[in-house]
């Protein structure tokens, strides 16, 4: 019985012990602080901007809340005890990151830093990374992440909310968004340089019934694209292997595997340079369009909301220019 009772008021002194202080307000810190510098009630009032009977009842609060002496009378005036003084460094700590959140704070209000984290599909990775180079340049503090993949990739990238924002060409439809056109997005149907319809000119769509059409994989954009343009045209080409990558599509073609729907803004090089041709098809290029779009629940803080306007009012002039004839 002896030991219920002695472990009993243990348990009452442990519980005497303990000190809460989510209660105490920076006003009271700011007091305490304040009398350490001055060693005065009026003095302290007067840094503050307060009256001596406010920083007093600040002092008993928080003397209250620490439930230990934080204050005592000097011959000089006031000085804290050493309890004050653990307090008066917490108070110090305090008004350091308040300081470092302010100038965090300052800096991502002017885009002066902060990160982005920024998704592009695989056809934009021929234009996109430019824009964020010369964003970069500009705003050295603002760190990028850069994500590419497919349309459908993307898109779950956005929905999931794991991008600030995205750069691709048709919007979705199940969520919903909001966007800004970046600029005008061809697509071309691309051949070797000596396939026989290479010199023709006006070809009508039929005239490439018998030709066998490379594709992106299930979720590329150019992919649904070529299958709605000849959906449109009621009929349908051979259909060949697909293939997951623009570059991989650009050298099966070279190799003479078959002709392909394609990004203008990805062939620019090879058509410059003669390894590849645009067939002249009647109603291409399909000039599609290059958005920056982000969720429409996403608030973008200022170093995303600065790269959305950088390319919304200059990613039109990264775009590569595409030779859809030859000469």
């Amino acid at each position: 019985m002896a030991a219920s009772v002695n472990l009993n008021i243990l348990l009452v002194m442990k519980d005497n012990l303990k000190v809460d202080l989510r209660s105490v307000t920076l006003k009271q810190l700011r007091a305490l602080a304040g009398l350490q510098r001055s060693g005065s009630v009026s003095a302290t009032a007067q840094e503050l901007g307060v009256t001596p009977p406010a920083v007093t009842m600040q002092l008993k609060q928080l003397e209250a809340a620490a439930a230990l002496p934080l204050v005592e009378r000097s011959a000089q005036g006031f000085a804290v005890t050493q309890a004050g003084a653990e307090l008066v460094e917490t108070a110090r700590r305090i008004e350091e990151a308040l300081r470092d959140g302010t100038e965090a704070l300052t800096l991502l209000k002017r885009a002066g830093g902060g990160h982005v984290a920024v998704g592009v599909v695989s056809t934009a990775k021929y234009f996109a990374p430019r824009v964020l180079a010369a964003f970069a340049a500009i705003h050295p503090g603002v760190e990028i992440r850069l994500d590419v993949g497919n349309r459908s990739e993307t898109l779950a990238a956005l929905r999931e909310h794991e991008l600030d924002i995205a750069v691709m060409g048709r919007p979705p439809e199940d969520f919903e968004i909001d966007q800004a056109t970046i600029g005008d997005h061809p697509h071309i149907i691309v051949a070797p340089p000596d396939h026989p319809l290479a010199e023709a000119r006006d070809l009508p769509l039929e005239a490439l019934a018998g030709e066998t059409f490379l594709l992106r994989e299930e979720g590329s954009g150019t992919r649904a694209l070529t299958l709605r343009l000849f959906a449109r045209a009621g009929f349908a080409p051979r259909f060949g292997m697909a293939v997951n990558s623009n570059e991989t599509i650009k050298q099966a073609v070279m190799a003479g595997l078959g002709i392909a729907m394609i990004s203008g803004h990805t062939v620019g090089a090879e058509l410059e340079h003669g390894r590849l041709c645009a067939l002249d098809v009647e109603g291409l290029p399909v000039v599609r369009q290059w958005f920056v779009a982000k969720r429409h629940d996403k608030r973008l803080l200022p170093a995303a909301r600065a790269l959305w306007d950088f390319f919304a009012d200059r990613g039109a002039g990264f775009l590569p220019e595409v030779a859809t004839r030859r000469d």
